[in-house]
């Protein structure tokens, strides 16, 4: 049997009433509010509130606020006036199962009514949508035939023009023809002449020459092959270059500088390994930070947390200015519910992120959220929605983090369980 709901206070004015109706532990989630224009109903198991209002209301502009233990509503009178009562008085079993019998009908009636209104706008909607989709098509249909025509202008008339540039090129060229066999009928007979008057002279030199003159020929030009030099012999060139740790040439570079940067290098790799004595029994990858936080990230997929938390620790150890090692480390301590080294290693994390640039976003908005989780874990929910929203301008498409951050105000607001 449910526990009938006498306890409560109301008021009014001549357009409302103000109905407060205390409910320990009432939620929007398990509380049923069921609100006709004569019939008021609050389900919440084990408790349950009824009541046949004095005269009918605006169920549609009424409202009920939930929280703080409490249902407070807000009725609107149809007709304006003062009640006498909150329920009509004298109302016998029979009556009231009239009344709730009524009340459902009209409520369905409502109900249907919506849907149906609801179906008529989106098939409107739709309509619309579809319309506005194929008036787009068609002016893109549109204008894709206007390119295709303007480029079939400019085809044709850059054909026209190649035409008739290819005409003229003819026409010039026939003209040039003639001028062309003038001009090497005129060079012919320039060569004939100017070779009869080469023979014509050679002629009278040979009867003028001495008759030693053929041999000193033949000598000069057994001088001339003597004194050309014969092709060299081929052979190697060795070439030896200097071994260097910098990929600069040796010209190029500035060795003191050079030698002051391995200096320093091996000095630090001594002083790490002097610090941290148990290195000497590491292999040599297992040196490496990147090596340490790979391992890590594997441990975390399998769970072993405390693992992987140790090898974050050395690889932080080896180099303590990588922000994703607090950043999986943080992670490994909410696993765990070590809720202040969370928010330590997150903070560690975005102080190391800076400045804040496209590159590090992704890494950013993981540190505010799991920041703010370690909050929410601590009940301090005001630090925590401030790390929401903070990874929310960072990623604001993110539908997950929108939801927890929602959650979050429903919490800070009292609308809504602490989970």
């Amino acid at each position: 049997m449910p526990v009938q709901v006498s306890d409560y206070s109301w008021q009014q004015t001549k357009t409302a009433v103000f109905l407060s109706l205390p409910l320990r532990g009432v939620c929007v989630r398990d509380a049923d509010v069921f609100c006709t224009e004569n019939y008021l109903k609050v389900n919440f198991p084990p408790f349950l509130f009824e009541a046949f209002l004095y005269a009918p209301i605006d169920d549609a502009s009424s409202k009920a606020k939930i929280g703080n233990d409490a249902v407070v509503f807000t009725l609107y009178k149809k007709e304006a006036g003062m009640w006498e009562t909150l329920s009509v008085p004298g109302v016998d079993k029979e009556m009231m199962q009239r009344i709730r019998e009524k009340s459902i009908l009209q409520a369905q009636e409502r109900a249907k009514e919506a849907a149906e209104a609801k179906a008529v706008a989106k098939r409107e909607d739709q309509k619309y949508a579809l319309n506005a989709l194929m008036k787009i098509e068609e002016e893109e249909r549109k204008k894709i035939e206007s390119i295709k025509e303007n480029e079939r202008k400019k085809a044709t008339e850059e054909l026209e023009a190649w035409k008739e540039s290819q005409r003229k090129a003819e026409e010039k060229k026939r003209i040039q023809i003639p001028d062309k066999l003038c001009q090497e009928k005129q060079t012919e007979e320039e060569r004939k002449k100017l070779k009869h008057k080469s023979l014509t002279r050679n002629v009278a030199s040979r009867n003028l020459a001495p008759k030693g003159r053929n041999s000193g020929n033949m000598f000069v030009e057994k001088l001339k092959e003597d004194s050309i030099p014969a092709p060299r012999s081929a052979g190697n060139i060795k070439i030896n270059f200097t071994p260097r740790v910098f990929p600069t040439a040796l010209r190029e570079s500035q060795v003191a500088e050079e030698e002051e940067w391995l200096h320093k290098q091996a000095e630090a790799r001594r002083a790490m390994n002097a610090d941290i004595p148990e290195l000497s029994d590491l292999k040599e990858e297992e040196k490496n930070p990147e090596w340490l936080k790979d391992k890590g990230n594997k441990l975390f997929a399998t769970e072993n947390y405390l693992a992987a938390i140790n090898a974050y620790n050395l690889a932080i150890r080896l180099n303590n200015k990588i922000p994703l090692l607090y950043l999986n480390r943080a992670a490994c301590h909410l696993k765990l519910k070590n809720l202040h080294k969370a928010i330590e290693d997150s903070s560690k994390a975005l102080e190391l992120l800076t400045p804040p640039v496209t590159d590090n976003a992704n890494a950013r908005m993981k540190a505010h959220v799991r920041r703010g989780t370690a909050f929410c874990q601590l009940e301090l929910y005001v630090e925590g929605l401030q790390d929401y929203e903070a990874a929310l301008k960072i990623d604001p498409s993110n539908k997950i983090v929108q939801h927890d951050a929602e959650k979050i105000r429903n919490v800070i607001q009292g609308t809504e369980l602490k989970s």
